[in-house]
């Protein structure tokens, strides 16, 4: 009994790690697909919607879809109604999984007699650099079906011909909508406690074809596991920033909606299955149920019925799953406006929140590989831009400042934004690798080395702030004081510095397939060359018509030049994105 128990979590346990194997494999052949179908989607919320499905059905993980759109989410690039909309999409394309399964366990597809063979090839592949991932989604479709395989035939020996097990699963059912609850929540634990609604369905599958329960309280099973399966997106998003958490809570309430509404509508949602299986030429599997007895005293006629009810039962509850996702889609799709407001009532922004440098993106979860999680480190570099950008006003504040207490306020500020992007870079960095550590798609290496080298000049950035407030704080220790000329030309400089990271920003969150080139930024650095030459030609003339003190001059031109460096640091950052895009 001990050894059949240890069989049967290895098998769960070599279901789910095949899982994860050729979930992973399929990302990484996919990842640079994937983001071109992201980043071309529009307001449309059909298209969203297909978006979702075509995505997640390539990498076979709705969690992978969820947490990518809320990473566009935070960056600005996708609005919370278009998010919502491709979380739709990606609930019906999850259930391609289902089908998966209802194919083998339905007998209809039998793979697993071949998964062991299969594991050769697949191990033979993953050591041919072009072909390792293939190789590994290969590897991880042998130990997924070589794990049901054995999780089928040893929970059939240990649980489902275990005449105790039957008799209270039995006696669960009869109570009404009491056991349909009971089974809701059922389904929904086991979802939670493996991480996996795939598993929860399975299971569910297993317990219905061995017509160990009834197929009312298989339907309450898997609309349980519908609503665990939001529980991992909302505690990832607990520690997130507020669209993160919009976005987890719109997820959590789109499967809320179709639960509470198949569960009102139990019997007409029951019969509408029932009917598309019969359509489907499947006997209805809320109608015929199976001849009970001791199987040697059934009838040929009887054993034939439950036989084939037997196989068609998974492909019944794979019918269920797509049904109830597509109804709740169809339905929610036009109320999104009222699901955005929804969510937004239930997280309220808390105020400005432009001084919070806690990273976004990476917070939010892990991709399963590094291809995918380079998108999340990209879109927290777009924010460390942001973040580079914001610091100019203060060095805006401490050179306009007209007392010591102004500048020593805004001085303060370029302190504080020096330490934060120091934080950040080496946050990013220590991220990245980790990353590094899984294998890459072709592009892969050339995007961390950009990474590597823009938080690298970001960081610089936020030393020059810090620079300048050093700078200006001995212009205030020696009692100098600019003119209106030079305090007319340093802010004008700000503005063309302010134009350079406007430039960057847009090259940066432009995906590289839609970025042509970095024409803005090169204006821009053009444009702060030629008029740091401007100035410095008018202050020589300056000095030697004496037009203010030496140390006044030497102090401003040294501003000047400290600000005509950020803006080499900001083409330089345009500069690495597009060499990426070149390799």
């Amino acid at each position: 009994m001990i050894l059949q128990i240890l069989i049967l979590l290895g098998s769960l346990a070599m279901f789910l790690y095949g899982m994860s194997l050729m979930s992973g494999g399929l990302q990484k052949m996919a990842g640079d697909r994937m983001r071109s179908v992201m980043a071309k989607m529009t307001s449309n919320y059909f298209t969203c919607i297909l978006t979702g499905i075509v995505v997640t059905a390539m990498v076979q993980s709705s969690t992978a879809t969820t947490l990518l759109v809320v990473s566009f989410v935070n960056a600005g690039l996708l609005a919370l109604g278009s998010a919502i909309a491709v979380i739709m999409g990606a609930n019906i394309g999850t259930t391609v999984t289902a089908w998966i399964f209802a194919l083998t366990l339905g007998g209809g597809w039998s793979v697993s007699s071949i998964a062991i063979p299969l594991m050769f090839f697949a191990f033979l592949l993953t050591n041919v650099k072009k072909y390792a991932n293939l190789g590994e989604f290969l590897m991880g479709f042998g130990f997924l079906f070589l794990g049901l395989s054995i999780l089928k035939d040893t929970s059939s020996s240990l649980l489902l011909d275990n005449p105790g097990v039957r008799v209270f699963l039995s006696s669960l059912s009869g109570h009404g909508v009491w056991s349909i609850i009971l089974f809701l929540i059922a389904g929904g634990v086991i979802t939670i406690m493996l991480q996996s609604s795939a598993t929860a369905t399975v299971i569910t599958m297993m317990l219905v074809a061995e017509g160990l329960i009834p197929f009312d309280m298989a339907t309450a099973m898997v609309l349980g596991s519908n609503l665990g399966t939001t529980v991992t997106s909302n505690i990832a998003a607990s520690v997130a920033n507020i669209s993160a958490k919009r976005t987890a809570r719109a997820h959590f309430l789109f499967n809320l909606f179709g639960v509470i509404l198949a569960l009102a509508l139990f019997r007409p949602f029951l019969a509408l299955i029932g009917i598309t299986v019969e359509a489907m030429s499947f006997p209805n599997p809320v109608t015929q149920a199976f001849f009970l007895g001791d199987p040697d005293t059934l009838t040929a006629a009887q054993s034939a019925h439950n036989a084939a009810l037997s196989a068609s039962l998974p492909y019944s509850v794979a019918v269920l799953h797509t049904v109830f996702n597509i109804i709740t889609t169809l339905i929610l799709v036009w109320l999104i406006p009222q699901l955005v407001k929804m969510v937004s009532w239930m997280v309220p922004a808390k105020g400005d929140e432009r001084e919070t440098h806690r990273l976004k993106y990476i917070g939010v979860g892990n991709f399963a590989t590094g291809d995918l999680a380079l998108t999340s480190a990209k879109l927290e570099v777009v924010e460390f831009g942001k973040l580079c950008r914001r610091d100019l006003e203060h060095v805006r504040a401490a050179i306009n400042a007209t007392t010591l207490a102004e500048f020593e306020e805004a001085d303060k500020k370029l302190v504080h934004y020096e330490d934060v992007t120091d934080n950040v870079e080496r946050e990013i960095a220590t991220y990245l690798r980790e990353v590094s550590k899984k294998e890459f798609s072709s592009s892969g290496m050339a995007r961390v080395r950009e990474l590597y080298r823009i938080i690298g000049e970001m960081e610089s950035l936020g030393d020059s702030g810090e620079t300048i407030g050093k700078i200006l704080a001995r212009v205030w220790e020696h009692k100098c004081s600019f003119t209106e000329e030079m305090l007319h030309h340093l802010n004008k400089m700000i503005d063309l510095i302010d134009a350079a990271y406007s430039a960057m920003d847009y090259n940066l969150a432009t995906p590289l397939i839609e970025l042509e080139d970095i024409s803005n930024a090169e204006g821009a650095e053009k444009a702060i060359n030629s008029y740091r030459d401007e100035l410095r030609g008018e202050h020589l003339s300056n000095i030697e018509k004496a037009s203010y003190p030496y140390e006044t001059g030497s102090f401003y031109m040294d501003l000047i030049n400290c600000m005509e460096k950020m803006g080499d640091f900001i083409i330089n950052i345009s500069q690495s994105v597009i060499e990426a895009k070149n390799v």
